[in-house]
């Protein structure tokens, strides 16, 4: 991307592009032409599977109001006891509390880039994939990734942190 380019996207996507950049991350947004607010919208405007969409899933870390990050496969829900047991009592983030500590909006939290460094956890599914694509600070905006790339971005764990497959 060039820098006009980059100056017309959003403010929150420039922020990713910028935090990609600095880490020699090769791969830079895209922007979709629908919103991908859920990860099966993701995977079907990508045309892979549901799987290998990184969601990005927010709770609120209740000992401390700190913003917990689990990054888990879009075909998996995340099990809140497992969250729980890594990093201590959490409940559910209002769209207010994602926005005021994260940098974006629902639907568009990148594992980069938060305006306040999460409690980051990757769930560890993600690594059934080559590739797998993130959100980009918007709805619009996906990024494509190994899971290995998505741990060394993050610095976060690898973790069991998802319901156990149906």
């Amino acid at each position: 991307m060039c820098g006009a380019e980059l100056k017309s996207l959003p403010e929150s996507v420039q922020r990713v592009v910028a935090a990609l950049q600095a880490s020699g991350h090769a791969q830079l947004p895209r922007m979709l032409e629908d919103a991908a607010r859920t990860a099966q919208q993701a995977a079907d405007a990508l045309g892979i599977v549901v799987g290998q969409i990184a969601k990005s899933i927010i709770f609120r870390r209740l000992s401390d109001d700190a913003a917990v990050l689990v990054v888990t496969s879009g075909d998996r829900r995340v099990d809140e006891h497992k969250v729980a047991a890594l990093v201590g009592p959490v409940g559910r983030a209002d769209a207010a509390f994602v926005k005021a500590r994260t940098g974006f909006t629902i639907g568009g939290v990148a594992p980069v880039a938060h305006v306040y460094p999460p409690v980051t956890l990757i769930d560890r599914e993600l690594f059934r994939f080559a590739e797998i694509w993130a959100a980009a600070g918007h709805p619009h905006a996906v990024f494509a990734l190994a899971p290995q790339d998505l741990e060394r971005l993050t610095g976060a764990p690898v973790a069991d942190v998802v319901l156990a497959a149906a």
